[in-house]
């Protein structure tokens, strides 16, 4: 057993401490205590790990000696090292070798003589001074975050330079504060930790000035300039001494964990850290203690949030991820406190007293905790800012505290942002690969409603959460994210398609780091769109592939225009010369399959036989809402039944514009196939009524006013075919075929109904338009019951003249008298009967062209201040002679009204 203490590493190092100081070992205490703490510290090299480099240095320092011999002897003996493979870590024995090779007399001349600590520092790599125990100024320290970053490049956890000590979980208690570690064993723990970057900011010197071997301050304009000695201040036990600085010091240390010290306590009404006023104590280490007590202050402020959050799972992922955030800045800030701690725990193991220099003072703190005090400042700012937020509105206020021309804060925000933005990134990747929304706590800005039944799932089951849409999102980068995911759900749930995700589009890989996160989202416009992008066009041009191939959609827009819109005018024709005699019985006496096999009639006897059964089949016959007094053409309309994906396109809604603008297209060529009618009545009969020369003014006037009638349905039909449904058609169709995603094709069309709808006056700002139409048509209808009437009487009277005629000449080709006297005045009464009835059809026919002309410059009046210049230009060919404008002398704007209306269209 004797002989495995002597082998030992603690007997060893003292014994080589001896060997080298020729003490023994009860005078080399502290010395071995130096020792203890060097090969127990985390040291690492502030050069790189490069075997390369290193073996490089050391040929071109033997260049430098002049021997090229042992520069080649080395590289030789190098080589065959490598290829042996015996070591391990070789770079390790080279950088041993390098440090072994330089001169061991140069830092002599900052070593006290006699001192012996100075031969055993000479012994060490150059990089163990810069440890906390070297003596160096503070104005040399790495304190900015880049150069922390930098030196902490072994550190296995990428933090934004502030040091902690404490074991983190995100749903856990938050990191051990230093304060815990203050017992008998805290120096050995701080010891552990010295080799976080801030404990390398952090210069104290090795051991008390009084103390043997200690390393003396460097001397020169390099070196820190030494403190004028404090005067002795009395004993804290003195009601009336001053406290001394130490004792601040040490209180503060307290202070910046949030605890309460023996002289400075939390003030819960000014809601700050004061100094008891009781306390004797001068201004100036007063002030400075005050404004050091701030950090302790920011310190609660981030700690209470973090705090009440971290368990709160209601705050959802991003927030739980702010707070791990933040709960690694505590962590760093506590590595820095626990490096104090246990500094101050060394000044009192090896006797600092008050009245003698010490590393910690006041003004030292105020210079090492500057920089983790403007840190923690704006993290205070960003906890402030992100109270009330979640999801994405917290990402958005983060990103927006980046906004700095601060390269460090900016860092900062980056680091905080990237651990905050990546749940969301995980929740985009999971949607727009998978088409999966996995967000319990809704903070994705894509929402969803599983109360939505699946033929409305386009339209209302996604939407957009725009409070969450984070601020270095765009919203064409939101509209299209939503749009992939509803577009995989879509070709998944409605039309059935069970291709997977992975070869509609390929997957990228999610981000498996917040750095990735961080990475992809400075690249907002580079990499980061072109994913977007790439997934936004590969799945809407699968979608639309699956809707055109599978489904016909542009085979069933086609037929809309077709049968709804009249667009097959052989069969629309033929199916009114068919339903002729049904339509004009009561609307009552209709059934509806005997209208059905009237409809299969003209399929089969026109174009439309050669449509696709799939077209055909979903042609109906449809029976509307019957009203007192309605005959069949009222209540007859065609009906379009789509179902299935197609049904997206055309919902009910659009299903119900399509069927007021049949009803009014139908009304309209009714209109024109009545004036037809009327006018090969007069074509037919005006030969049979030349003998009927009391008829001429009347049958003139039905002239003039039938052709009054034609020219007008002749223009509106000419406006409604051509400036509105083909315009308007052919937009769509442009439209449709250069269509990206579904949303384009449905946007197009709802514009192309509501352009129909306005332009066909069926929208509420023409409904007077639409009246006064509506009474023409009436008017139209009026007439041709009073010229059938007329022309009904007008026959029966030649039929009854012709027979009287003929019974006479018969009588005459007997041999006897044509007529008596008595049949003779019969006649002559009968015919002055009749013609007294003429003037009779002609003030009815006087009235109803007053109604009539009067409704149509009402019409025109109303078209002509209409704020549509398609309208406009209808009234101009409706009156092209103006002919009402002769009658009427409202319909004679001057021209100032003119130019005004120009220029305000213009």
């Amino acid at each position: 057993m004797a002989a495995l203490d002597q082998k030992s590493p603690n007997v060893l190092l003292q014994s080589l401490c001896c060997k080298i100081t020729g003490k023994s070992e009860a005078d080399v205490a502290h010395q071995f205590q130096y020792a203890v703490r060097v090969i127990g510290s985390n040291y690492a090299p502030t050069i790189e790990r490069d075997e390369f480099l290193v073996s490089e240095k050391i040929k071109k320092e033997l260049l430098k000696q002049r021997r090229e011999a042992d520069a080649a002897l080395f590289s030789e003996l190098h080589r065959k090292l490598q290829t042996q493979g015996v070591l391990k870590n070789r770079w390790s024995i080279l950088y041993l070798l390098l440090s072994l090779c330089e001169d061991p007399v140069k830092p002599s001349s900052r070593v006290p003589a006699g001192s012996y600590g100075a031969l055993f520092a000479q012994a060490l790599p150059r990089d163990v001074h810069s440890t906390p125990f070297y003596y160096a100024r503070p104005q040399s320290l790495p304190l900015s975050y880049p150069e922390r970053s930098a030196a902490a490049h072994n550190s296995s956890m990428a933090t934004s330079g502030i040091s902690s000590m404490g074991v983190f979980s995100i749903n856990g208690p938050g990191p051990t504060p230093p304060s815990l570690l203050t017992g008998p064993g805290s120096q050995v723990v701080g010891e552990s930790m010295r080799g976080s970057r801030l404990a390398w900011t952090l210069p104290v010197s090795s051991s008390p000035s009084g103390a043997a071997g200690a390393p003396r301050p460097p001397s020169g304009p390099s070196a820190c300039p030494a403190p004028k000695p404090p005067q002795k201040p009395r004993r804290d036990g003195d009601g009336n001494a001053e406290i001394g600085e130490a004792a601040l010091v040490r209180d503060l240390l307290y202070v910046f964990q949030g605890i309460d010290g023996k002289f400075i306590k939390m003030s819960s009404q000014e809601n700050s850290y004061k100094i008891d006023p009781k306390v004797p104590l001068c201004k100036s280490l007063r002030d400075t203690s005050s404004r050091l007590s701030e950090l302790g202050w920011l310190h609660n402020k981030i700690r209470k949030y973090t705090d009440s959050h971290s368990l709160d799972r209601a705050f959802g992922l991003v927030g739980q991820s702010f707070c791990a955030a933040l709960h690694q800045e505590l962590k760093e800030y506590y590595r820095l406190l626990s490096v104090l701690h246990a500094q101050l725990q060394v000044e009192d193991d090896q006797g600092v007293s008050d009245g003698i220099d010490s590393s910690l003072t006041l003004r030292r703190l105020l210079v090492w905790t500057y920089d983790p005090k403007v840190r923690l400042k704006t993290l205070a700012a960003l906890v402030d800012y992100c109270q009330g937020r979640k999801g994405g509105e917290l990402a958005s206020a983060v990103h927006a505290y980046g906004k700095t021309g601060d390269p460090h804060m900016r860092a900062l925000i980056q680091h905080i942002l990237g651990l905050v933005s990546h749940p969301i990134l995980n929740f985009l990747y999971r949607w727009i690969y998978d088409g999966e929304l996995e967000d319990t706590y809704h903070e994705f800005f894509v929402a969803s409603d599983p109360t939505v039944k699946t033929d409305r799932l386009w339209h209302d089951k996604y939407s957009l959460r725009k409070s969450m849409i984070p601020s270095f999102f765009t919203m064409d980068q939101a509209r299209k994210v939503l749009l992939i995911g509803k577009s995989i759900n879509f070709l998944h749930q409605v039309c059935h398609d069970r291709t997977p995700p992975g070869k509609i589009m390929p997957a990228s890989k999610s981000t498996d780091s917040p750095k990735d996160a961080t990475e992809l989202f400075t690249d907002l416009e580079g990499a980061f769109q072109s994913k977007i992008d790439a997934a936004y066009f590969e799945t809407s041009k699968y979608l639309l592939d699956v809707l055109n191939k599978n489904y016909h959609l542009l085979e069933h827009l086609q037929a809309m225009r077709r049968y709804l819109l009249l667009g097959q005018g052989d069969f629309i024709r033929h199916l009114m010369d068919l339903l002729k005699p049904e339509l004009v019985r009561a609307a009552t006496t209709l059934y509806q399959h005997n209208l059905t096999g009237i409809l299969e009639t003209a399929v089969r006897a026109t174009n439309a036989q050669f449509d696709s059964p799939e077209i055909l089949k979903r042609l109906d016959v449809r029976l509307l809402e019957v009203s007192p007094g309605d005959t069949g053409w009222d209540v007859f309309s065609l009906d379009y039944h789509v179902e299935g994906p197609i049904a997206t396109v055309f919902t009910r809604e659009c299903m119900s514009h399509y069927l007021r603008v049949f009803n009014f297209l139908w009304r309209a060529k009714r209109m024109e196939y009545i004036l037809t009618d009327i006018w090969k009545g007069q074509m037919c009969n005006a030969k049979l009524l030349k003998s009927m020369p009391e008829l001429s003014g009347v049958l003139h006037q039905c002239h003039v006013l039938a052709s009054e009638m034609v020219h007008f349905i002749h223009q509106m039909q000419y406006y409604i075919t051509f400036e509105v449904l083909e315009c308007s058609w052919d937009e769509l169709w442009n439209k449709v075929q250069q269509a990206q995603d579904l949303d384009h094709i449905i946007a197009a069309h709802e514009v192309f109904l509501d352009t129909i709808i306005s332009r066909c006056l069926l929208d509420v700002n023409n409904r007077s338009l639409l009246n006064q139409l509506r009474a023409v048509f009436d008017q139209i209808i009026e007439f041709q019951s009073a010229q059938d009437s007329l022309y009904r009487s007008a026959l029966e009277e030649l039929q009854l003249r012709v027979q009287y005629e003929d019974k006479k000449r018969q009588r005459e080709e007997m041999g006897e008298w044509g007529v008596t006297a008595e049949q003779e005045a019969a006649e002559t009464r009968r015919v002055k009967e009749y013609k007294d009835t003429i003037p009779k059809m002609c003030s009815q026919l006087r009235l109803l062209t007053h109604f009539y002309q009067g409704i149509v410059q009402e019409f025109l009046r109303l078209l002509m201040t209409s704020s549509d210049e398609s309208l406009q230009f209808l009234s101009f060919r409706l009156d092209f002679n103006e002919h009402y404008k002769a009658r009427d002398p409202s319909l004679r704007p001057s021209l100032g009204a003119t130019r005004g209306r120009r220029s305000s269209n213009i």
